[in-house]
């Protein structure tokens, strides 16, 4: 599995366990799916700026 794959796994768990917890406190569902889309999308970011590769240096 690549390290972006575990990269975002990881993400969701996170995620999940957050969007749980706002649930047990009883936040407004539209606020509990605002901050999952916001968090996924710095997830996918943060994937993504961590995983890629460099361009190698030209000669």
């Amino acid at each position: 599995m690549s390290s972006f794959a575990l990269y975002l796994i990881g993400m969701i768990v996170v995620i999940g366990g957050l969007a749980y917890a706002a649930f047990l406190l009883h936040a407004p569902t539209q606020w509990i799916m605002v901050g999952v889309v916001v968090l996924l999308g710095i997830g996918i970011v943060g994937a993504v700026t961590h995983t890629r590769r460099r361009d190698p240096p030209e000669s």
